[in-house]
């Protein structure tokens, strides 16, 4: 068993394990990947203060997100073909998180369905939508997700229309992936891989697989899908789903002051500062950089989350100390799955609990609830150099 202390362990681990078209679906972003890049590059401008001669003992990194007790202000962020990164990858991840004691989000875009993670988890878990241009889909998949007593709905506001990202073209992206030479080529080398591939039935999007019109094998799934992103989603029919849902609702995908007024305005429980991980919109700031003028627009009407460059607790600190009440992590305990499955995302969340516990203690905090921008040392003008 490899020696892992690091989120950086578990994605080399990943990249060998796993076949390339899947690694690569995790670890790119759209166009140049710029905004990709400058999501963890701007968290690493960003130092913390030392503090000494504090009191260090009864630490906790306990908190909440939308009123859930949580055993760190991190939740596992919705992330598509998780079953193809390990066989069963989204009930492996709901588990270890449901363990661990931190939200999991499933994706629309998953393998296993709704109805397959909530018949292998004891608690409830938060399902993320994107919204199709088949209203009569979308409204059964709210209802399912309801049936299955998922607590929280989390709408994806910034995919209207897919970003291009380079790498999944290429490697022509498919779940379960087509058959060609170079394919096989690499499967050859991803022995593990393809024994849990082998020993399960969820090779497909299991959300929309036998429940949307028209879809029943991959073929008219891939078609079906190219069409379905609703690019006329606006305001009113977010509406339309949170009165469909009416359960705690969190918008995900803002990077702007004003559409996070409106989100605040709107009712919803939390907004999540976010550009998709660079991989919609390339050339947007970073999420950090726009967190605190976020925080300062609305933070005190509604709870603010980030996500998009978090790689270590010590990257959940800062978004902590910026004024984040709540985290969502995607590539790194992606990283995890791809490694070793449910131990390798157990291992990825004892990796940044264990990294924001200590780093917290070093800069003479107690409390993860008491973290502030007292902690941080900012460079000058790193929030102001854009207008």
């Amino acid at each position: 068993m490899p020696v892992i202390t690091c989120i950086d362990d578990l994605k080399r681990l990943h990249r060998r394990r796993t076949p390339r078209m899947f690694y690569d679906y995790a670890e790119s972003g759209s166009y140049t990947e710029q905004t990709f890049r400058e999501n963890t590059t701007d968290f690493a401008q960003i130092r913390l203060r030392q503090k000494v001669a504090v009191d260090m003992t009864g630490r906790s990194t306990a908190s909440t997100m939308i009123g859930q007790d949580v055993a760190m202000p991190v939740a596992l962020a919705p992330v598509g073909l998780l079953g193809m990164q390990n066989a069963d990858g989204e009930i492996k991840a709901a588990r270890a998180a449901t363990a661990f004691g931190v939200p999991f989000t499933l994706s629309t875009m998953s393998i296993c369905s709704i109805e397959d993670v909530a018949a292998h988890t004891d608690k409830p878990f938060w399902f993320q939508l994107y919204v199709m241009r088949d209203e009569e889909f979308v409204d059964a998949i709210i209802e399912r997700a309801q049936k299955a007593g998922c607590s929280a709905l989390v709408l994806t506001l910034d995919l209207q229309i897919l970003g291009q990202r380079h790498k999944d073209l290429k490697n022509g992206l498919s779940a379960p992936p087509r058959l060609t030479l170079p394919v096989l080529l690499d499967l050859a080398t991803k022995w593990r891989w393809g024994l849990g591939m082998l020993g399960t039935r969820r090779r497909f999007f299991g959300n929309i697989v036998g429940h949307a019109k028209g879809v029943g094998d991959t073929a008219s799934l891939m078609s079906w899908t190219a069409e379905q992103f609703d690019p006329q989603l606006d305001w009113g029919k977010i509406a339309r789903i949170r009165d469909k849902w009416g359960g705690k609702l969190i918008l995900k995908g803002i990077l702007d002051e004003e559409d996070a007024r409106i989100a605040a305005d709107f009712g919803a429980d939390a907004l999540v500062v976010s550009n998709h991980g660079g991989r919609q919109l390339d050339g947007a700031l970073s999420a950090i950089r726009m967190l605190p003028r976020i925080v300062e627009a609305v933070g005190d009407r509604i709870e603010v989350h980030m996500d998009s460059g978090i790689r270590s607790g010590q990257d959940v600190l800062k978004a902590l100390a910026l004024g984040a009440h709540g985290t969502f992590i995607g590539r790194a305990f992606v990283h995890g799955l791809g490694a070793m499955g449910e131990a390798g995302v157990t291992r990825a969340l004892e990796v940044i609990q264990k990294e924001l516990d200590i780093s917290m203690a070093l800069c003479g905090e107690r409390k993860v609830t008491e973290l502030s921008r007292d902690n941080l040392l900012i460079p000058n003008g790193f929030f102001d150099c854009y207008s």
